[in-house]
């Protein structure tokens, strides 16, 4: 009875950590191993890491209780953008990079000033956004993809980090030792931080998990880790997107949780009124979080022109919605206020591994986007039960 108790408890946490797993295992059955295979989960991530990017932004909004509906556009247009500057005036890549990310953030803060400021509903001002910047993007490209880019450009989507220790022979392959010692280190991280965190709430004289659970909990986290780092060190290693992926999810995790304009972010979503009225400046923090979410759209753009190797008038369409379901998926709340950055990060890979895993299996585009339909509609209806039995 205990145990029935935490499960239902933690079930809106971890939930859908758990359902993840059970895909990638159902999957790997189903593909005769083919899913676990190196190559296999490397193509996801980087198939999967412009939605993934955008998830993180996403977040910020849909905890305010709005949505973007604009970031596809964007994405496309800072592409578009950054293709001018590199291809067509020749600028060094690194200055093109950090310019486009200025346009990113500018657009984001224009349309968070008709939001904020001018109290235009975010789904109005970022629908006319998602049509005017598909536009401009047409009308850069004048209809036409724009490449190739320089090396330098494409290996932020393409490359590899490389393996200071040479490599070590692994039954006639060569494992990346330097992704093992990251998998070891990120695992040591996170048993310090569970201990850590778990003293503190025994000072605090809160309620924590059996030792059984807590250890099986943290192994299970540790052995997930470590199976990721080897399946990655058998094929060239951690990808470079991986790498800012995982420092973007770092920043937005400390900064929703341990800062002050982060909480106030989720006291925005919670209850705009009561924050006003508390002392925090509601139209500052919606006017930032829409301009972060135009910087993060810029790099989703690029990222996703990097590993085309062009910039394509086609580009983001339809990236706005998979990065809105990932958050739902992921346990975001419809009203707002409730939503972490990590869960946006595994519903995102849940919509990822259920679009590789049905290619594996041969099923039709249209019979993937009903399932996924489906997937969507389950994940808000969970997520209504829970706060239901839980409140």
């Amino acid at each position: 009875m205990e145990l029935f108790s935490i499960v239902k408890k933690n079930s809106r946490q971890y939930g859908m950590l758990f359902a993840l797993a059970a895909v990638m295992i159902l999957f790997n059955f189903m593909t005769g191993g083919i899913f676990f295979r190196p190559v296999n989960l490397t193509n996801l991530i980087l198939q999967n890491s412009f939605i993934l990017i955008l998830a993180v932004g996403m977040l910020l909004c849909i905890l305010t209780g709005n949505i973007d509906l604009s970031v596809g556009s964007v994405a496309a247009f800072v592409g578009a953008v950054s293709a001018v500057f590199i291809v067509n005036m020749n600028m060094n890549p690194f200055l093109a990079i950090f310019l486009s990310l200025l346009i990113g953030a500018s657009v984001g803060a224009w349309q968070g000033f008709w939001i904020a400021y001018m109290k235009i509903p975010a789904f109005i001002v970022t629908l006319a956004g998602m049509l005017i910047f598909r536009g401009f993007t047409m009308l850069i490209l004048r209809g036409q993809t724009l490449g190739p880019y320089p090396r330098e450009f494409q290996l932020m989507s393409s490359g590899f980090i490389p393996d200071p220790f040479g490599g070590v022979a692994l039954g006639g392959s060569n494992l990346h030792a330097f992704t093992m010692f990251i998998g070891v280190a990120i695992s040591l991280l996170i048993v310090g931080s569970e201990i850590r965190k778990r003293k503190k709430q025994k000072s605090y004289n809160y309620e924590v998990l059996p030792q059984w659970i807590w250890g099986a909990k943290v192994l299970f986290f540790v052995a997930v880790i470590m199976m990721f780092s080897t399946v990655f060190a058998l094929h060239n290693g951690l990808p470079n997107v991986l790498i800012l992926l995982s420092g973007l999810i770092l920043i937005y995790h400390f900064f929703t949780t341990h800062t002050v304009q982060g909480r106030h972010i989720y006291a925005l979503g919670g209850n705009a009124k009561a924050a006003k009225l508390s002392g925090i400046k509601t139209e500052r923090v919606m006017f930032w979080v829409y301009t972060n979410m135009g910087l993060i759209a810029a790099i989703a753009g690029m990222v996703f022109a990097a590993r085309l190797n062009v910039a394509t008038p086609r580009a983001g369409v339809g990236f706005e919605l998979d990065a809105i379901a990932a958050c739902f998926i992921g346990g975001a709340s419809t009203k707002g206020g409730i939503g972490t950055i990590i869960g946006a990060i595994v519903g995102g890979l849940f919509v990822g591994v259920l679009n590789n895993g049905m290619s594996i299996l041969g099923v039709s585009i249209d019979l993937q986007q009903t399932i996924k339909g489906f997937v969507l509609l389950g994940a808000v209806a969970f997520d209504l039960y829970s706060k239901k039995n839980t409140a």
